[in-house]
């Protein structure tokens, strides 16, 4: 049984008059055409966005080297560094596999570990100085803003990377702890910039992004300019999450050259294009490993030396597996490693029970 409702309209009311029929639009009507209208423009935009990029459409091209052949590298000066960075315990012995892949790389420049005396302990201090990074204390930048994820609480003591002016570095390259190096990369500190770093790569629809990655940076310290950047990352308008990689890329914005992938491999972009990844691993010089950490358990808790192998096999699996390569490219950087400076980590050990 139907019922008929006084207060029903119809969505089009027509009216006819002797001259001619007109359509009056009722608001219900007006509602269903921006709708279908809005679903055009939606789905116009959709097609759009699904034409893959040049490098999610990734394709071997391009076979020329990097660099260009006549490409002058700067001679060894104790006025470049690799710096890395110690902010707790949980990372020593990925800065002291770190640093055993720098040695086979022979590159020319000093090797430097900034660490947060008050967040470290001797012992993690000794474990990541065993393969040669000199332990350099700094101040710790507290977060200005709330918001900030928990495992960055301690990134904006990074910006301390421009305080090393003092100590006579007129130019270095940051890795971030969870990094292996392959390729020597001397060739940085011939920049004539101020600053570089190598796009960043999301897993979600902003894909290959035109922000940098933080984790690995080229800069020429300047405590004038730290000086300025602590002056600011109060009252910057920037997203408060990402900490220090966020508020650099509104810092050097306009100003940051953007170095090739080769330079930061991301493991996000294995997970994102195969196809590039298996492109840039043939000459790649520095892969991060952003998704998956060997040396981690947990939610970023230290895994102790005589459980490091055990652990690095119990992240085969992550991520579908896709990263089990990668993985056992470290697991054999730490082997090298412990085989290297087994003793000296036992006096590491030692020096906890003190």
């Amino acid at each position: 049984m139907f019922r008929r409702y006084r207060d029903y309209v119809p969505l089009w009311n027509e009216q006819v008059s002797t001259a001619k029929s007109k359509r009056r639009w009722t608001p219900g009507g007006i509602a269903i055409g921006l709708s279908i209208f809005l679903n055009i423009i939606f789905l116009w935009r959709w097609w759009v966005g699904t034409t893959p990029t040049a490098l999610d459409n990734y394709q071997p091209l391009n076979e020329f080297s990097l660099l260009a052949p006549d490409v002058a590298i700067s001679a060894a000066s104790s006025e470049n560094a690799i710096v890395t960075s110690l902010y707790t315990d949980a990372f020593a012995t990925a800065v002291a596999t770190l640093g055993h892949t720098l040695n086979k790389i022979n590159s020319s420049a000093s090797k430097i570990m900034i660490y947060l005396p008050e967040k470290t302990s001797p012992r993690a201090v000794c474990i990541a100085s065993v393969s040669g990074f000199t332990p350099h204390p700094v101040a710790r930048i507290p977060p200005p803003h709330e918001g900030v994820h928990r495992h960055f609480l301690d990134q904006y003591s990074k910006l301390q990377l421009w305080d090393l002016e003092k100590i006579g570095i007129k130019s270095l390259v940051y890795l971030d702890a969870d990094t292996l190096v392959y390729r020597n990369f001397d060739e940085l500190f011939s920049l004539p910039y101020r600053f570089a770093a190598v796009p960043d790569v999301l897993l979600d629809d902003r894909g290959f992004s035109s922000g940098f990655n933080a984790g690995v940076l080229f800069l020429r310290p300047s405590r004038e300019v730290l000086k300025d950047m602590v002056s600011k990352i109060a009252t910057a308008n920037y997203p408060a999450e990402d900490a220090e990689q966020s508020f650099l890329n509104h810092y050097f914005g306009k100003e940051a050259l953007r170095l090739p992938f080769t330079y930061n491999g991301n493991l996000a972009i294995k997970k994102r294009t195969a196809a590039m990844w298996a492109g840039l691993k043939k000459n790649v010089h520095v892969v991060h490993y952003t998704l998956v950490k060997p040396f981690l358990q947990g939610d970023y808790a230290e895994v102790p030396i005589n459980k490091l192998e055990k652990n690095i096999q119990s992240k085969m699996g992550k991520h579908g597996g896709i990263f089990v390569d990668e993985l056992n490219e470290w697991a054999v950087a730490w082997r090298e490693t412990m085989e290297k400076y087994g003793e000296n980590f036992a006096d590491c050990e030692a020096l906890s029970s003190s």
